[in-house]
């Protein structure tokens, strides 16, 4: 099975974001991960069809999340989540390439890891492995019976040297992360810029957008320093 995009993290210090973005992309009841308590914070992850839109808040000093919304000042995506069939393998390429792994769970449904955003470049990377691949255990046990009709259909990602960045995550992929809907973009630095989402009915979701005091042009709204695409097709 090919690489494919999963799931993608906004960071905010406000809780009342999480709502936010429920209301104006019309999802429907999200999920707290007690799980995420471990890295000092909390969250609400939607499902939208088979993938997720996360927002996460630190809730203790001096926690990763919290460093990125200082060093950025809210400016692009916290992180993105891919899923692979062959955890081993992904797991050896980064080790061969000398890129950190600084989160590694292994659990009888899903095993992942996270890569460090200095060795990676752009963002939190995480790459996962659930078992059956159509489970997602971050999503929480009800996501089927809460999901929308939509789907993630990419993200685009920034860098001075977007061709190194490219050859570097496909190192890690093991193939082209283009396939997985990664658009690498020239920019002033490393972040990622933007998410394109397909949503039934764009334009009540950027009616709602702009009724919630968001930023929107043209097919976009912006959210927590985020371009968010959203089209029907």
């Amino acid at each position: 099975m090919p690489l494919r995009l999963r799931q993608l993290v906004f960071a905010s210090e406000k809780h009342s974001d999480i709502k936010r973005l429920q209301t104006v992309i019309g999802l429907r009841e999200g999920y707290v991960d007690p799980g995420v308590g471990e890295f000092g914070l909390t969250n609400g992850v939607f499902a939208l069809g088979d993938q997720f839109l996360e927002v996460v808040i630190p809730t203790e000093p001096d926690t990763a999340v919290q460093r990125f919304i200082d060093r950025t000042q809210s400016t692009g995506g916290y992180m993105a989540i891919f899923q692979t069939d062959n955890i081993g393998r992904v797991r050896d390429a980064s080790d061969e390439a000398k890129i950190r792994r600084v989160w590694n769970i292994d659990l009888p449904d899903i095993s992942a890891s996270h890569f460090h955003p200095a060795d990676m470049g752009a963002a939190i990377i995480s790459i996962d492995e659930p078992r059956p691949p159509e489970t997602w255990r971050w999503g929480g046990p009800d996501w089927t019976w809460n999901t929308i009709e939509g789907a993630i259909q990419g993200m685009d990602v920034s860098s001075p040297h977007p061709g190194a960045l490219h050859s570097r995550w496909s190192k890690i992929f093991g193939e082209d992360p283009k396939m997985a809907g990664v658009n690498f973009i020239k920019g002033d630095r490393e972040m990622i810029t933007a998410f394109r989402l397909k949503i039934a009915k764009p334009e009540a979701v950027l009616f709602r957008a702009q009724q919630a005091g968001l930023a929107v042009q043209d097919e976009s709204f912006w959210f927590r320093g985020v371009q968010v695409f959203v089209q029907s097709d």
